[in-house]
């Protein structure tokens, strides 16, 4: 009896999983992502709209919850948060969140890199390894154990942005953004322009 109940669980939870990572619906629902975050996920710098591909599912997922939740993208100065806040909100329920996510997690990793001239790639790898090698991987990869996104394929002007707003508390000051919050601490390592700089061109070699 107790076989039959466990079987009849897992079809459950299966079956559940199956429907939650619907990438047939997902793929239907990224058509409205396509003008901004380019229809491969690679994203387009030239809308501030980061490279969506090659990010873990449970990530993406998050940071749409964020944003329709108001935990990221409510700051004022956060303007193109606020875009996509208003953005991720016509996603009308969790399944459709899920839908999309793992139809995006499903693309080929982004790997646009970008021109570093004037950047000590030495010290920006040294600086990489000391505060942010142990999350995010060494190669810029992200750790999904970790909840640490991949960095890697992001262009320069989103990974500026984004320190910028964790150090400042655009991000990662929302009571409900545990994450964020670690991620706003971990900014105190990197207090210099010119190492922050460096990383910045290391990660963009990934």
């Amino acid at each position: 009896m107790t076989r039959i109940f466990v079987t009849l669980l897992l079809s459950f939870c299966t079956t559940a999983w199956v429907q939650a990572a619907d990438t047939v619906a997902g793929k239907a629902l990224y058509n409205t992502c396509v003008a901004c975050h380019g229809a491969a996920g690679q994203g387009v710098a030239a809308l501030n709209s980061p490279a969506l591909a090659g990010q873990e599912e449970a990530y993406l997922a998050r940071q749409l919850n964020n944003f329709k939740a108001g935990i990221r993208g409510s700051a004022a100065e956060d303007v193109t948060g606020m875009q996509m806040r208003t953005m991720a909100t016509t996603l009308n329920d969790d399944k459709a969140v899920a839908d999309v996510t793992a139809y995006i997690a499903g693309l080929p990793a982004a790997g646009a890199s970008f021109d570093t001239p004037g950047a000590n790639l030495r010290n920006g790898e040294n600086q990489y390894n000391a505060a942010c090698g142990a999350c995010h991987g060494g190669a810029a990869q992200g750790n999904a154990n970790l909840n640490a996104p991949r960095l890697a394929g992001l262009d320069k002007a989103y990974l500026e942005r984004q320190f910028s707003n964790f150090e400042s508390g655009v991000r990662g000051s929302h009571p409900d953004d545990r994450l964020g919050r670690q991620m706003k601490m971990m900014t105190s390592m990197l207090n210099n322009e010119k190492d922050l700089a460096d990383v910045i061109a290391f990660i963009g070699i990934r």
